[in-house]
């Protein structure tokens, strides 16, 4: 199918799903109406027969969008879940964390420090930080939604500025053949101190989870948990396996867990040619900038499912007929997480394929790269979270922003050049991040097993905080033609003023409501 540049019309179909989902609560129709919108949209534009060019232009998109390694690395992974769940150990390792770990504060400490550690890809991020963490939480009344909230706030921001994965790998893979950099690799962790979002996001949950405070739909839900729910109460009953062995213990689900980590770093190394032919790969940092994340993501969970079965049927944990059984069901639960990931890379395709959304991007930065001028970090960061939002796709975002916005920047002011790469950055995870159809938020609501909607709606507010004061920190780059300390500075201080006083009304709110009382 031939491209239509549609202008404007181009960002019509994520409106329309976007604003829907926001709506209804209800995801999977407003996709399939972006979907049509868009399709309709290029049938008109082409003079195509309304009904059946909408029709086919909609199932063609998707036939050529959906990554079924992905949606492989998904199923596997809910079957691991389930099988493990099935021999007792998470139950077990439950048990043994609520001995170790004590209290709120210090579940939400541990799940941001395992959602760090795992910097090698957001993918793997979201869904194994949520397995092994969801138990406890529960234990201790957290919101489904504000484990997902942690999960998503350290998937992409922390895989951003992590020189060793796959973002690292996609963003070298954009700045290739531009002339402007000297190396790929260097000019990657040159923009990581001017990533404001990503660092900030990082800050941000340790302001909430060391301080307690939560606010707008955040609160509601945190309120709810105390009260006994946790949320998405009717999945989590569906997830529950039939029965959990009581011979199981913590190692019965540690081992599988360490077993795909150790799987996905050597699968990545092997797909990105370590042990290959080239010399020019036998680094683990060039490997990994070479690899295949998703092919990598299929081997190491299919691996992490061999080591379950041998370590549960032949000590009898798990019959062998139950075992098989259980990676069907577990494979389920992951089929309402699948369905909106191909839906949302099929708007994304629709979008960026048929409707030419990139093209009206690239006209919009062309036509005021002049007139931008000391606002142009502040600017492309901005542009880069609205297409970013729209079309659900960081990695897409970056790839078409870095090729047109760098010549921009170098005829305008040299010296801001990595900023503008960074804020490029910055601004295409933080549209990730808030966006309904981004595949990061979808995987981070699946791995946190919270209604997606009430995911994406608690966690815009501590999004949008922080890219408001990354937006006062990238103006004050552009004034100061790059000066660090002072373009951070801003930044980390408004959202320090901001986060105190948010925190200073909680305890007024409190004292208030005492005095009443």
């Amino acid at each position: 199918m031939e491209p239509y540049a549609a202008g404007w019309f181009s960002i019509v179909p994520p409106i329309v799903a976007i604003a829907l989902a926001l709506v209804t609560k209800e995801v999977l129709s407003s996709l399939v109406l972006g979907i049509l919108t868009g399709t309709l949209i290029y049938t008109i534009g082409t003079d195509g027969n309304v009904l059946m060019g909408t029709l086919e232009g909609a199932f063609t998109t998707m036939g050529n969008k959906v990554d079924f390694n992905i949606l492989i690395f998904c199923s596997l992974l809910g079957a691991l879940v389930y099988v493990v769940a099935m021999s007792g150990g998470t139950k077990a390792y439950g048990s043994w964390a609520v001995t170790k770990i004590k209290g709120r504060k210090g579940t939400l400490l541990a799940t941001s420090g395992l959602g760090i550690l795992i910097f090698i890809d957001d993918y793997f991020n979201c869904l194994s930080v949520g397995t092994v963490m969801r138990p406890l939480c529960d234990n201790y009344r957290i919101s489904r939604a504000k484990l997902a909230y942690i999960i998503d706030s350290l998937a992409a921001p922390v895989c951003i500025i992590a020189p060793v994965s796959s973002w690292a790998a996609a963003v070298g893979s954009s700045l290739k053949g531009n002339g402007v950099f000297e190396s790929d690799m260097a000019a990657f962790v040159a923009s990581i101190p001017w990533n404001f979002y990503a660092l900030l996001s990082i800050l941000m949950i340790l302001f909430i989870v060391l301080t307690g405070y939560d606010f707008g739909p955040m609160k509601r839900a945190e309120e709810r948990a105390l009260a006994g729910d946790v949320g998405d109460a009717a999945a989590q009953a569906h997830a529950e396996p039939p029965h959990a062995n009581p011979r199981g213990t913590m190692w019965d689900m540690l081992v599988p867990v360490l077993a795909l980590i150790v799987f996905a770093v050597l699968s990545l190394m092997y797909s990105g040619g370590y042990w290959g032919d080239d010399a020019a790969y036998h680094t683990f940092q060039a490997a990994i900038g070479n690899s295949s994340a998703a092919s990598a993501l299929v081997w190491a969970a299919f691996g992490a499912v061999g080591v379950a079965f041998l370590l549960y049927v032949p000590r009898g944990l798990v019959p062998f007929a139950d075992f098989m059984q259980g990676l069907v069901e577990g494979m389920k639960l992951m089929l309402p997480a699948n369905i909106i990931l191909v839906l949302a890379w099929t708007l994304s395709g629709v979008c960026r394929d048929l409707l030419q959304t990139p093209l009206f991007v690239q006209g919009l930065v062309e036509s005021s790269g002049g007139d931008l001028s000391l606002f142009l970090p502040a600017a492309t960061f901005l542009i880069a979270a609205f297409l970013s939002f729209s079309t659900g796709t960081a990695w897409g975002t970056f790839g078409i922003l870095i090729p047109i916005i760098v010549p921009v920047v170098q005829g305008i002011d040299p010296q801001l050049t990595i900023v503008v790469l960074s804020a490029t950055l910055a601004g295409s995870v933080f549209g990730d991040h808030c966006s309904p159809i981004s595949d990061t938020t979808i995987l981070s609501s699946a791995g946190a097993g919270c209604n997606h909607i009430e995911h994406v709606s608690t966690q815009i507010p501590y999004a949008l905080l922080v890219a408001f004061c990354s937006t006062a920190g990238y103006v004050v780059a552009g004034f100061t033609h790059g000066n660090l300390i002072a373009s951070f500075g801003t930044a980390l201080g408004l959202m320090v003023v901001l986060a105190t006083a948010l925190h200073f009304m909680k305890s007024k709110d409190k004292k208030a409501a005492a005095a009443a009382a």
